[in-house]
């Protein structure tokens, strides 16, 4: 981390009054002060770091890669002699740049030869080495080196870009395996050693604890990152994160930095997540997910508060896609979910996880609190569309210029065909938003005009005076739940809250 010159100040004044004290010591004190036993406990620790190191690092490899120079389009046309205009001709005409900057224009490039580096380690005896997407993607050329010496050339690569894993096939004899442990089991503050080829140092060990699990740091689609303060630099990513068993239980993966370097942040994919990848990517090649068809979001203190639950119970379905699995089981916006297949369920990265490890085809229960009730529903799994992401659809139309808003920036009417014509929708009762003040709190949430407010809270809603009692007697302060379905017949909920 970079530090600033007064921090700097601050360091060498210490240092310096540290020095001054130890000049006013006697040589006898400080003798005595060396002569002082190392406590046992910290022998202990250092025999449980070396005996974790010893068991792990014959697994240990390091990964090369070399992406092979090739021929890209240019971009642009190319500009002939007589295009270029005269003055520049006769400024430049000796000047070697003018046919880079014109005649070359347009015409295809040469990128260079790219080489890689990372670590990796082996989880069957057969050659298989699991390492990060990111340090095998592309790659012409994968080179693995043991820890014993010998190199090898990979026969083959699959990936998962969405957790960021990947498996690496080699042919050797003679491996040895390192054991998956449980990163479940693992808690904010247990020891762990981090081992890898940072800058192209090989087999590197650092220590370090387990800071924070559940971690959203953005790399991946799913995120569940383990932190940890082990020393994690480029090179390290596809190392193993181990125990003091000498058991992996997560994937060096990015580090948290502003100097480039280690700042004392690093990200591990956890064996829960990377051990069930690999094992899709050793039988099938590919990784094949379950799907339920929901966005969630977590339970904070004013979500708990609206639907009768405790902070982190469940997942709060905010949105139900249509003709999704979710929608045929009956889920609703407003849902929380507590459990599925009888695992618990503490926010939006454990329903995740349970969700895409369920086999595709077969149904599991799923409890949920409704409008503080708990009922059983029965969901079945279907796979993850290839191309999985919550796309809006219909344009938002222009409000009726008579439009007056209330105090969360909507305009409501009891719907017409008149209405519903002007306003694009294809529903044919309800209560209707035709217009938002762009400047009020439901604009924020994304209201549109032309969405259907189906219930404000629990009560279920027909009419804009219907809507305007339900108003009256929810508690602003406390924030609002409108139940909305829009015009492309998602469903979905908004907390409005007017300060």
């Amino acid at each position: 981390m970079a530090m600033n010159g007064h921090w700097r100040q601050n360091v060498l004044v210490i240092l310096a009054g540290s020095a001054l004290v130890v000049s006013a010591v006697s040589w006898s004190q400080r003798h005595e002060a060396v002569a002082v036993p190392p406590l046992p406990n910290a022998q202990d620790l250092s025999v449980a770091f070396r005996s974790a190191a010893a068991e792990a690092l014959p697994s240990i490899v390091s990964i090369q890669t070399t992406i092979k120079p090739k021929s890209v389009p240019g971009r642009g046309q190319a500009i002939l002699d007589d295009e270029i205009p005269a003055p520049l001709r006769q400024f430049f005409q000796n000047d070697p740049r003018m046919e880079e900057l014109f005649k070359n224009k347009g015409r295809p490039r040469t990128v260079p030869q790219q080489h890689g580096m990372g670590s990796g380690f082996i989880i069957d005896a057969s050659g298989v080495i699991l390492t990060n997407n990111h340090v095998v993607k592309g790659a012409d050329e994968v080179k693995v080196t043991l820890n014993d010496g010998r190199e090898f050339i990979a026969k083959d690569v699959k990936t998962d870009p969405r957790t960021d894993v990947a498996i690496v096939r080699i042919d050797a004899s003679d491996l040895k395996a390192i054991k998956l442990g449980d990163s479940h089991a693992m808690q904010v503050g247990d020891w762990v050693l981090a081992i890898g080829s940072p800058f192209g140092l090989d087999m590197s060990v650092t220590a370090g604890i387990i800071s924070a699990k559940g971690r959203n740091n953005k790399i991946t689609d799913r995120a569940d990152f383990l932190q940890t303060d082990a020393a994690i630099n480029p090179g390290n990513s596809g190392g193993p994160l181990i125990n003091l068993r000498g058991e992996v239980i997560g994937i060096n993966t990015a580090i948290a930095t502003e100097s480039g370097g280690y700042d004392g942040i690093g990200f591990a994919i956890p064996t829960h997540i990377a051990g069930w990848v690999s094992q899709q990517l050793m039988t099938a090649g590919e990784v094949k997910r379950g799907y339920i068809g929901t966005q969630i979001q977590p339970v904070d203190a004013n979500i708990a508060k609206q639907f009768s639950v405790k902070v982190r119970e469940g997942a709060l379905v905010r949105l139900v896609m249509p003709n999704s699995p979710a929608e045929k089981a009956g889920v609703e916006p407003g849902d929380v979910i507590l459990r599925l297949n009888g695992q618990g369920i503490t926010d939006p990265a454990s329903l995740q996880g349970v969700v895409e490890q369920l086999s595709v085809g077969k149904s599991y229960p799923l409890e949920i609190i409704r409008d503080g009730k708990r009922q059983t529903l029965t969901t079945t799994i279907e796979a993850m569309p290839k191309s999985f992401a919550v796309a809006e659809s219909g344009e938002e139309t222009d409000a009726p210029s008579d439009s007056k808003f209330d105090k969360l920036g909507l305009d409501v009417r009891t719907l017409t065909k008149d209405l519903a014509k002007q306003l694009g929708t294809t529903a044919t009762a309800g209560v209707v938003i035709a217009g938002v003040d762009e400047r009020g709190v439901a604009a924020l949430s994304g209201l549109k005009s032309g969405d259907l407010i189906e219930k404000v809270g629990a009560q279920a809603i027909t009419t804009a005076e219907e809507y305007e009692k339900a108003m009256a007697q929810s508690s602003k302060a406390d924030g609002l739940v409108l139940h909305i379905r829009s015009t492309n017949g998602k469903k979905f909920f908004v907390v409005l809250k007017v300060e």
